[in-house]
């Protein structure tokens, strides 16, 4: 692969790219930490799936992935930068690629994978997480069919 010639200033800006905590991550902890919920965060939860889930709900098997509109090439606020085009254009799709793995991963190994965009609302992502977990809890709690 050609290595691309970048600048200091460019090099100096990405490295400081958070990818942990962003600020939507944050709020959305803080949004269902409040509603009295509680989950780890930054875990490998599927055993041989190299994949860190930002907000990881266990016993109800759902995983929470926060994407950045620009990494993860969002369909409403994505923006293909000019400069080093085709790296650019590589590195999202290929993220987009992993990130469509990685919920098949998750889900064959029983687990729900919900997405949340940077742009949404932190209290309607917080709600369809809640309702996620909710029904997931439920059905975990239900009694089994035809058993004695």
């Amino acid at each position: 692969m050609e290595k691309l010639a970048t600048t200091a200033a460019v090099r100096a800006r990405m490295s400081r790219q958070k990818s942990h905590d962003t600020s939507m991550e944050v709020s959305l902890r803080k949004a269902l930490h409040a509603a009295g919920v509680r989950y780890r965060i930054h875990r490998k939860p599927v055993k041989g799936v190299r994949r860190e889930a930002d907000i990881v709900f266990g016993p109800a098997r759902v995983a929470v992935f926060v994407d950045g509109c620009f990494w993860h090439g969002c369909p409403v606020h994505a923006t293909w930068p000019k400069n080093n085009a085709d790296f650019w254009r590589t590195k999202i799709e290929g993220n987009r690629r992993r990130d469509v793995d990685t919920d098949a991963r998750f889900a064959e190994a029983g687990w729900l994978v919900l997405r949340v965009w940077e742009h949404e609302s932190v209290e309607e992502a917080a709600a369809r997480v809640l309702r996620a977990v909710a029904d997931r809890r439920a059905v975990r709690l239900s009694p089994r069919r035809g058993t004695a």
